[in-house]
């Protein structure tokens, strides 16, 4: 799309004007037509939460120049870009990261492979990239699909089943209040994760404490309830992050049943191998994350599981039982072992462990040994290769089609 700017003016005008103080209406006029154009957004460090922010959605495109398969999808995307302001208005915006000149924006998305396409909701990336067709048309269908009403309103009590992922209810005087417009906010930022569900007026009178609006959640796979805290349900932000906590563990058992449900999630294992009579360790482990790393739950899955039922993976880290209890991480690519159990607790060792993997680094000193401080160190030289053990977990995913360069194919 593209404006054509035509300043038809009377001589007398431009001569009293003169030059220099038509410049400035000019260059007005200039940007007034390029924020006109619906092209992709060039998203920055310096606008990206800004411009994000600001809308329902955000569908970006992280790219990088040299990438052919970038290249092959940049007029699609424009051209999407286009459409999707046509037909959904200030409701959604598309854009488009590169990720060469933007590389800390980049590595706040943990990019590995170009182009990678991620939606965010209220300005919250959803937990699985988006794989499907890359055509305007399909671009478009997939943002209509997404700004569908994520809240299913029940007319009473009696509507209210247990689901196998959790359950969100707000209980409201009115649709029209400003408690449930941010509620609404919340629901499509957790739809992913949770069933969200609502009701008004006289019906769930009984249910809203002193005649308030509230909101409880049912946590999945149980029948107990849980109040929000005193919170301001207009405070969208603590409504998302207490929905997210509360709704689905942030810690995760991994079974052979959910295997390819979580490895779907295309998000790296972060995973306490224990003996299934340890309870101690993996409640331990549980407390830590949530109290510690909730801030990285975009970048990787924190997981538990039985090192018995899993001692497939164990071999492939040339360990076995007696080693119990021992955090590793996998990539899909590669496991890596986190050095010592005993330091699961000690602040920013874990979150160094996984820092170090979105960076390379895990797999650079894998190859090459451990990274020295000191220049005079590093002269001598890496080590011979070797391999890091082999994903066993990338073998549950879905098969897909291939659509991107990854880093290390380079």
């Amino acid at each position: 799309m593209s404006i054509q700017i035509s300043i038809q003016m009377r001589p007398q005008a431009r001569r009293l004007l003169g030059p220099r103080m038509l410049l400035p209406i000019v260059l007005t006029l200039m940007m007034l037509s390029q924020q006109s154009s619906s092209e992709a957004v060039a998203f920055t460090n310096q606008n990206f939460d800004a411009l994000v922010g600001s809308k329902d959605l955000a569908f970006v495109n992280f790219y990088a120049d040299w990438c052919r398969f970038s290249g092959m999808l940049a007029p699609i995307w424009s051209d999407a870009a286009d459409r999707v302001t046509d037909k959904l208005g200030d409701r959604a915006i598309v854009g488009k990261v590169d990720c060469d000149s933007q590389a800390d924006l980049a590595a706040r998305f943990h990019i590995t492979k170009y182009p990678t396409l991620r939606l965010l909701r209220n300005g919250h990336p959803a937990k699985k990239e988006y794989r499907g067709e890359r055509s305007p048309d399909a671009f478009v269908r997939f943002l209509e699909a997404e700004l569908a009403d994520p809240v299913r309103i029940i007319s009473g009590p009696e509507e209210l089943q247990e689901n196998k992922t959790g359950q969100v209810i707000g209980y409201f005087e009115s649709a029209q209040s400003s408690n449930y417009l941010s509620f609404l906010k919340m629901a499509g930022a957790v739809k992913d994760d949770c069933h969200v569900l609502a009701g008004f007026g006289e019906p769930f009178g009984h249910l809203r404490a002193g005649g308030q609006d509230s909101v409880v959640v049912r946590k999945a796979g149980s029948d107990q309830l849980v109040s929000l805290p005193h919170l301001d349900i207009t405070n969208t932000q603590k409504l998302i992050d207490w929905t997210l906590r509360t709704c689905v563990p942030l810690v995760r058992e991994i079974t052979f049943e959910n295997a390819e449900a979580l490895t779907e999630e295309r998000r790296p294992f972060l995973i306490l191998f224990h003996l299934p009579e340890d309870k101690e360790t993996p409640r331990r482990f549980r407390d830590f994350v949530e109290r510690e790393l909730f801030d990285e739950k975009d970048g990787v899955n924190f997981l538990t599981a039985d090192g018995i039922k899993f001692a497939h993976p164990l071999a492939h880290l040339s360990k076995a039982k007696e080693d119990l209890p021992l955090i590793a991480i996998d990539s899909f690519r590669h496991m890596y072992l986190f050095d010592d159990i005993k330091e699961m607790e000690t602040p920013g060792r874990l979150k160094d462990f996984i820092a170090d993997l979105h960076s390379g680094k895990l797999h650079r000193e894998f190859h090459y040994g451990k990274e020295a401080p000191k220049p005079a160190a590093a002269a001598a030289g890496p080590t011979e290769p070797t391999s890091p053990p082999e994903s066993v977990f990338q073998k549950l995913q879905p098969s897909d089609h291939r659509y991107t360069l990854l880093k290390d194919e380079l």
